[in-house]
């Protein structure tokens, strides 16, 4: 008996797999519990419609994602910091700022997406690497400014 499976269930598959189980098992065990349900030609469908709708905004996520890093590449992005007179700042500019400074030219980055080796305590231009999809990287300049 074909089921579809509504949750992981361990030796069987994962969520919104499509497995061939014993009639017993999956009536009495994966139907009964909600793990399961029959699959039917029309929950079938549906589940192929998802599978399409999903890969295609994945599909355009990532395209907008290349767009971006091609803008973006290597242009300067100025992070402003309190810093004493020799240069040293007060604190340090984290992921955070970065992201700050990027969604005050426009770009909305998710500040996971930015990859600091370690926080920057001094003034000066640093670059800074972008991960923005999986195998969609860029670098920017971060500026670091006193205010």
């Amino acid at each position: 008996m074909k089921v579809i499976l509504l949750q992981d269930v361990k030796g069987q598959g994962k969520k919104g797999d499509v497995v061939d189980v014993n009639e017993g098992y999956a009536r009495n065990f994966l139907i009964k519990k909600g793990m399961a349900e029959a699959a039917t030609a029309a929950k079938l469908n549906d589940i192929a419609m998802k599978k399409s709708s999903q890969e295609f905004h994945k599909a355009e996520e990532l395209k907008a994602m290349k767009e971006l890093a091609v803008t973006i590449k290597g242009k300067s992005f100025p992070v402003k910091i309190k810093a004493g007179q020799n240069g040293k700042v007060f604190g340090s500019v984290t992921v955070a700022d970065v992201a700050a400074s990027l969604a005050a030219a426009g770009y909305s980055v998710d500040k996971k997406k930015i990859v600091l080796e370690s926080p920057i305590k001094n003034l000066g231009e640093y670059e800074v690497e972008l991960r923005l999809a999986e195998g969609v990287t860029t670098k920017i300049i971060v500026s670091v400014e006193p205010e």
